[in-house]
């Protein structure tokens, strides 16, 4: 007989001619002896699996029963995969030869694919052919080794047996006997191996499922430690690393992490890693489509990569990375919010076919503990967001009305400066028309405050909190004037890319102030006409009617009954916006007002370039009482202003400003009368003192009184008489 034969079936061990075993040197008797020992032995074993199975220490014993029958320097158990395309080492024992598989060890035996490791040697076998090879060395089939076989070469076992074991009519593993020297094994070797295979099959099985059954209740039960891990923080990143510590000795990986799908879907936002070597980075946001597992990745499917060269497409970006990266198998399972996938959790092995469903039940598992976590997180992150825009709108409100209780002191009519009999009635008219929804016409030469006086008017309404926009009818041609009143849509005339919104748009729930109202066109005056009656507006360009909700102030400094006479101006339009006027006076018709000006705007403007309080000497007094002041408050400001620029420190003269006193006009004093005034010089101060006590003689003593004459509030008077000592 050839050195190398194979043997299909099993034969019964004694037959007849047989004669002794060879390598026991017995009788038959001896044979069955050994038999029934084999058989002992397993039921002793089998009792013993109600403790803790150790497949190690099972071959161990195995190996001593077997010893008599099949001499051996090495045994090994595979279990063949239930995908029929790997087999797992169950348990190796070498009491006189190396050791060859440490740890897990599952591989791939496809002889079809050169990435696969091609036991293509062993798969005969699998097919319930048994093997006998005489000598490793020599044999042919042996010549071309993938690096796992030729171990057993390099380890110098010379003899190999390799039966089949059977269950329930199907191979499910094989048994494999080697041997340091050469021709060891013969055909009743062969023959004794199957038949001690066909003894073990169904224990070898029975065994598989209940270490698998063991092994998944140990696993289920380490997912209770994982969830106090999460629940020692709302952040995942921060328990990451802990929590794959604590998940490798329940599912070995070299890489497990966690991605979110983004809002559009459309990408892969690695929220946090971990592995056992030095990976190139990860970009933080990925394509899906760079996978070509993603349509299952949305779906919410479980991907299970036995072997990545294989399996993925290399054009792929994201499949190219992992391959470059040296991952053979990967698992991926979804993170499922609800109803809704909202991201991966992942574990990858260099090794391949090293994840199998069981460990895709364990993945899952953690998965669901890490999307609790995850909402946990975002219910968090949601609330702090919460609690920061209540802050923050908080704060905003604060500073809200801070800044219109500065707007209401800084715009208020008390901070309007005068105390001119034209002015206050202007003034009083403007305050009681102020909380009513009426449409105003303020007139009055320019610089006169028209725009200071409709502010207050803004603060003193109802809209008070709403807006106040201004617009200078003057300032922009009648094409961007339309355009900027009532808005324009896109692509209405050329340039207009977007669409913009008017100003009857920004001021809504608040008051449109319209300046220099006289120089509108009669196109635009046409449109304000309607506005003005019905209360709707369309955009330049537009169809949509759109609600004017405003409340309108209107301002010139021309003579509007002229211009309608004239026809420059629309007789329904100036009716429209005079329903209440107020007209405020010229400088030149405020008598002393001038004074008080002047002081104020030495104070604020001497503050604001750094001058301090010069102060005004007589001749500059007498001068601004002399002027007629025909750019009114605006040039008096600027008068002001280049005279604190000139001057370094001392009074301001009249030389300074500019204003020369006429030698035949005296100074007008309050209310136009040069009387109880004329001559006196002194501070502004001594000025409005001596005014308060000659008004007090004139009321009588009563201040009600005084303080209607001097145009000012009882408080005010009451803080002036404070002031100057007055009030005891």
């Amino acid at each position: 007989m050839d050195q190398d034969q194979s043997a299909t079936g099993s034969a019964p061990l004694l037959q007849e001619g047989a004669g002794e075993c060879p390598s026991v040197g017995g009788s038959v008797d001896d044979a069955a002896s050994v038999l029934a020992d084999l058989l002992c032995s397993l039921a002793a074993i089998g009792r013993s699996m109600q403790e803790e199975f150790d497949p190690k220490r099972f071959l161990e014993q195995f190996s001593a029963c077997v010893e008599r029958l099949i001499p051996h320097d090495r045994l090994v158990v595979f279990h063949l995969g239930d995908d029929g395309r790997t087999f797992t080492v169950f348990a190796e024992h070498a009491p006189r030869g190396p050791v060859l598989h440490e740890g897990h060890y599952t591989t791939a035996f496809d002889p079809e694919s050169r990435y696969v490791v091609a036991e293509w040697t062993i798969r005969p076998v699998f097919s319930g052919e048994a093997m006998l090879v005489g000598d490793l060395q020599t044999d042919p089939r042996f010549a071309h080794l993938n690096p796992s076989e030729r171990k057993v070469q390099e380890a110098g076992l010379r003899s190999l047996l390799r039966i089949p074991f059977y269950s329930g009519g199907q191979v499910i593993g094989a048994l494999a006997a080697t041997s340091l020297t050469a021709n060891t094994y013969t055909p009743t070797h062969l023959t004794a191996a199957q038949q001690v295979a066909d003894l073990i099959g169904p224990f070898i099985e029975n065994l598989v499922l209940l270490q698998r059954e063991r092994r998944r209740r140990r696993r289920l039960q380490a997912l209770e430690g994982f969830a106090r891990i999460l629940g020692a923080s709302l952040n995942v990143r921060d328990v990451f690393e802990r929590l794959a510590e604590a998940v490798r000795p329940v599912l070995d990986f070299d890489l497990m992490g966690v991605s979110l799908l983004s809002a559009s879907g459309r990408e892969l936002e690695v929220l946090a890693k971990v592995t056992n070597f030095e990976a190139e980075a990860t970009p933080a946001r990925i394509p899906l489509e760079d996978f070509s597992f993603s349509s299952k990745v949305g779906a919410g499917e479980v991907i299970l990569i036995h072997d990545a060269p294989v399996e993925l497409d290399r054009d792929r970006p994201g499949d190219r990375r992992i391959i470059d990266g040296g991952g053979r198998s990967c698992l991926c399972v979804p993170l499922w919010f609800g109803e809704r996938v909202g991201g991966a959790l992942h574990f990858g092995k260099r090794r391949p076919y090293w994840f199998d469903r069981t460990d895709a039940e364990i993945a899952k598992g953690i998965a669901a503990q890490l999307v609790l976590a995850l909402q946990h997180q975002r219910l968090a992150e949601e609330q702090g967001r919460l609690a920061l825009a209540e802050d923050r709108a908080r704060r905003l409100e604060e500073r809200l009305e801070s800044l219109q209780d500065e707007l209401g002191e800084r715009y208020g009519f008390d901070r309007i400066i005068g105390r001119a009999p034209p002015l206050r009635e202007a003034l009083d008219r403007a305050a009681k028309v102020a909380p009513t929804e009426t449409t105003v016409l303020i007139t009055g030469e320019s610089g006169t405050g028209k725009e200071l006086v409709a502010r207050a008017m803004h603060h003193a309404s109802l809209r008070a909190d709403g807006p106040l926009v201004a617009i200078n009818c003057a300032a922009l041609p009648d094409t961007l004037l339309e355009s900027e009143l009532f808005g324009h849509e896109r692509g209405a005339f050329t340039g207009a890319d977007r669409l913009k919104r008017g100003r009857f748009e920004l001021a809504a729930g608040g008051t449109l102030f319209l300046d220099e109202i006289a120089e509108l066109s009669q196109g635009v005056q046409a449109k304000l006409l309607r506005v003005l009656q019905e209360r709707e507006f369309e955009r330049v360009g537009g169809t949509t009617t759109l609600r004017a909700d405003v409340r309108l102030i209107a301002a010139t400094n021309r003579n509007l009954e002229r211009a309608v006479e004239t026809g420059r101006f629309r007789e329904d339009l100036y009716y429209r916006l005079n329903v209440f006027s107020v007209h405020l006076p010229p400088l030149r018709e405020r008598g002393d007002d001038v004074l008080l000006l002047a002081d104020h705007f030495v104070r604020t403007l001497g503050a604001r370039i750094g001058k301090g309080e010069p102060g005004l000497s007589r001749d500059a007094r007498e001068a601004f009482l002399a002027h007629p002041w025909p750019g009114n408050i605006r040039e008096l400001q600027n008068a002001l202003e280049r005279a604190l620029i000139m001057t370094d420190g001392r009074l301001i003269s009249a030389a300074d400003l500019g204003l020369v006193l006429p030698r035949d006009r005296a100074p007008a004093g309050a209310g136009g009368q040069a009387a109880g005034t004329q001559g006196f010089g002194g501070s502004l101060a001594d000025w409005e003192k001596k005014i308060v006590v000659d008004v007090l003689e004139k009321a009588k003593g009563n201040k009600s009184r005084a303080a209607r004459l001097l145009g000012l509030t009882r408080s005010q008077l009451y803080t002036r008489l404070k002031r100057f000592g007055l009030d005891a």
